[in-house]
């Protein structure tokens, strides 16, 4: 297995969380690593997106102020630390490594290459 998320759970409005995925080390060399995520009945959409140089990070305006993603190469960790969390953040989420990526791809899922298994994060009400 070359990347595993986990961190998921039941949290309530307005709680926090931080998501992890850990990767092997040729994987995590990646040019980027994202999260994306999928709600039931849903496409899978972009959540964010950090470069293997850590100079930017990317994200979706639905969760832009909200979340954070970052990466620790040393560890080959990417995280995704969620503050503020709704209802409509309810879903599972992957994450995910791309070896080609440029910039102007990197919110499409066709762009990654290597995928892990999804979190399941639930906001209640």
């Amino acid at each position: 297995v070359q990347l595993q998320a986990f961190g998921g759970g039941v949290v309530q409005t307005g709680d926090s969380l931080r998501l992890s995925c850990a990767a092997s080390e040729r994987t995590f060399s990646a040019r980027y690593m994202g999260w994306f995520r999928q709600a039931p009945g849903k496409e899978r959409e972009f959540v964010a997106a950090i470069p293997w140089s850590r100079s930017s990070t990317y994200y979706a305006d639905s969760v832009k102020g909200r979340f954070t993603i970052s990466r620790d190469n040393g560890q080959n960790t990417l995280y995704l630390q969620m503050n503020s969390l709704k209802p409509e953040d309810t879903a599972a989420y992957y994450c995910a490594a791309s070896t080609s990526a440029i910039l102007s791809s990197i919110r499409s899922s066709n762009a990654y290459s290597y995928w892990g298994k999804g979190t399941l994060v639930t906001v209640s009400s």
